[in-house]
């Protein structure tokens, strides 16, 4: 990757750290129900409420990225090319994945906890059938909703790219009703809260990433303190859409400027990360569901010394972290040599057809 995409490759790179993170925590701490040590309840506390706090951070600027890093197809790509190098490609790691995630996470439980009622879970990972899998999967009850969510967007963004800012109005208006006007499938409003984001990127992308550039905010105190307030008000009244565009851009303004100064490596952590964020993340879940089930008990009998326990609970978003991340480079990388990456990138439509 070339040096003046450095920055935008390691935003991705936090973004699907911070998505690692975010599981880890729900799947473990909210299960928690006996503490020994006297700080072992406060600890689990903070790290669900942080997890809460970082929302606005986690997903609207990975989504923008998305969409940013796809207008050429939107603007000067046939629909042939893009079904066969978007639309085709996603579409194959999103069933091939939730389907591994499917058998990987029952067995799972049928191993580590077979007294646990799945029955209400309202994600296909946890489906009892193959009908109640696939009508997870079509309503993005899934664990892998943001491969879903790419292919809508940009089948919206191309087709409807015309009417860009008409439609970009009627995004953001989704996305903050949805919060007050769910559907009855999470993963669809999920998709519904950052489409806008996706389209902003998609659209406007690049008058956007020119402001980010070349505007100091340090010339706009006033506005800046005034937006920040404003979105602050809107995210402690449930609308956190505007907390979110000022995320996106105040991370890619720091990360764009830390490349100007100090400069990036194409081989730092981040940017490898962010070159696999696809393998990070379709990977991750099933080690984050192995780990919680291993560990709960663990917790909740108490088999561990007190110390031990919050030790545990101190670190084991950041242990799941770096082990998550290894293990999703490892399977890209037997990906790569074993079956030409089979895994992560699907044979061309048009050189099957010949």
């Amino acid at each position: 990757m070339i040096k003046k995409e450095l920055w935008i490759n390691q935003i991705k790179g936090l973004c699907i750290c911070l998505v690692v993170i975010y599981h880890s925590v729900i799947t473990f701490y909210p299960h928690l129900t006996s503490f020994q040590h006297p700080l072992s309840e406060l600890l689990t506390k903070c790290w669900i409420y942080l997890n809460l706090y970082l929302a606005p951070f986690r997903m609207p600027v990975f989504f923008f990225i998305s969409g940013y890093l796809i207008r050429r197809y939107i603007d000067g790509v046939g629909w042939t090319t893009c079904v066969d190098k978007r639309i085709w490609n996603i579409a194959w790691v999103l069933l091939l994945w939730g389907m591994v995630q499917w058998l990987a996470l029952t067995m799972l439980n049928h191993w580590l906890a077979p007294e646990r009622d799945l029955s209400q879970a309202a994600n296909a990972a946890y489906a009892g059938s193959v009908g109640d899998f696939s009508w997870g999967m079509l309503t993005a009850s899934t664990s892998l909703w943001y491969l879903y969510a790419l292919i809508v967007y940009f089948i919206l963004c191309k087709l409807f790219s015309r009417w860009a800012l008409p439609l970009l109005a009627l995004f953001v208006l989704l996305s903050v009703a949805v919060s007050f006007f769910p559907t009855p499938w999470w993963g669809m409003n999920s998709v519904i809260r950052n489409l806008a984001y996706y389209s902003l990127g998609a659209w406007f992308g690049s008058t956007l990433m020119a402001g980010i550039k070349e505007v100091p905010l340090r010339r706009h105190p006033i506005l800046f303190s005034l937006t920040m307030i404003l979105a602050v008000i809107g995210w402690l009244a449930n609308v956190s859409l505007l907390l979110s565009l000022v995320s996106i851009v105040l991370i890619m303004k720091l990360f764009y400027q830390f490349e100007q100064r100090l400069g990036m490596r194409a081989a730092s952590p981040l940017s490898v990360i962010g070159s696999n964020t696809i393998a990070i993340y379709t990977t991750h879940r099933i080690l984050v569901e192995l780990f919680s089930l291993t560990l709960i008990p663990v917790i909740n009998h108490a088999k561990w010394s007190a110390h031990a326990e919050l030790a545990l609970l101190l670190i084991y978003p950041f242990v799941c972290l770096l082990l998550c991340t290894l293990f999703g480079l490892l399977v890209r990388k037997i990906s790569q040599k074993t079956v030409a990456d089979l895994l992560f990138s699907p044979p061309s439509l048009s050189a099957a057809s010949r």
